[in-house]
């Protein structure tokens, strides 16, 4: 069981996370690939990404000889150029402290560009850059626009939730199993641990390709990250746009969805309602909602109330469209 214990400041400084990070997903699909469970789920993705990876991926397995991952790895930025740029800038007292922590009890000596890495060496990254490159185009290249659609659609159940029920009915939902016991949110883990957050805050990011227990990323000096499997899972659909067009109808509903839709234009709830063959308080209600997740605006006109679409619910019709 994991114990991540908030403050009143932390409660106000969750985020759920805009866009999903390349780094951090790739560390997920790669993290699956090697599991030995869930054979007849995972297994042929499994055994076709095995064969498709190209070999300048394998300074990725020197890295992680065992079990142990440095934690320089885990890298959140929303662009893969970004993710680099921070790898890059990790410090090098604490590149040396988690490779030794990496290799430490392991059998076998670390390769020349591990110990040129522990070095410090000039051009040291470009192995491990070169490899994530491959194995990024490899393995998420050709689902990625799906795992971004996917995390909209995530996104936005998170937002509606929040707007409606609260920040607490929106943590103990992202994770089955998990509850919020007045400032302890407990999470279902094989591990048993506790985190005091102090102030820090929590950015929560969904994963499309991992299916176990929460994934944890404690930095010093920076919100606790809590990466959670989300979405349909492995392997991921190939319909492409038809499927998260799906998926977000199932987060707002098909009501909220038209809605959103029709909201391109300035719109009053009376309009919305008789557009949408629903009552004034259905459609009341239902825009209260989109406001509250950030979807609409809302402003009064004399006696009228009208709405209409912010940037972010412009980008979730444009997408899915």
């Amino acid at each position: 069981m994991i114990r991540i214990h908030f403050t009143a400041a932390d409660f106000a400084r969750v985020r759920f996370a805009p866009r999903p990070a390349p780094l951090q997903e790739l560390n997920a699909a790669l993290m699956t690939m090697t599991r030995p469970d869930d054979e007849v789920l995972f297994g042929r993705w499994r055994h076709r990404l095995l064969r498709s990876l190209p070999g300048a991926v394998l300074p990725l397995r020197d890295l992680v000889p065992g079990e142990v991952a440095p934690l320089f790895l885990d890298v959140f930025s929303d662009t893969l150029t970004e993710g680099w740029e921070t790898i890059r800038d990790t410090r090098p007292e604490r590149v040396r402290s988690e490779l030794r922590r990496a290799y430490a009890g392991q059998p076998v000596p670390a390769p020349a560009w591990i110990r040129a890495l522990h070095g410090g060496e000039a051009g040291a990254w470009e192995p491990l850059l070169r490899a994530q490159h491959a194995a990024f185009e490899t393995a998420l290249r050709p689902v990625w626009p799906l795992v971004q659609d996917l995390h909209r659609a995530e996104f936005t159940r998170h937002a509606l939730t929040v707007a409606e029920h609260g920040v607490g009915a929106a943590l103990t939902a992202l994770v089955p199993g998990s509850q919020l016991l007045s400032d302890v949110w407990e999470l279902p883990a094989p591990v048993t641990q506790g985190i005091a957050l102090g102030g820090r805050g929590v950015l929560l990011m969904p994963t499309f390709h991992w299916t176990g227990h929460p994934l944890l990323s404690d930095l010093p000096g920076r919100p606790l990250t809590v990466t959670f499997p989300a979405g349909p899972g492995l392997p991921l659909p190939a319909g492409g746009a038809a499927d998260a067009d799906q998926a977000l109808a199932a987060v707002l509903g098909r009501t909220r969805a038209e809605m959103l839709a029709l909201l391109a234009e300035e719109h009053t709830t009376g309009g919305l309602a008789r557009r949408l063959a629903v009552s004034d308080a259905t459609a009341s209600a239902h825009a209260a909602a989109l406001r509250g997740a950030g979807l609409i605006t809302t402003v009064r006109a004399g006696r009228s109330v009208l709405h209409r679409r912010t940037e972010l619910g412009s980008l979730l019709v444009r997408r899915h469209g």
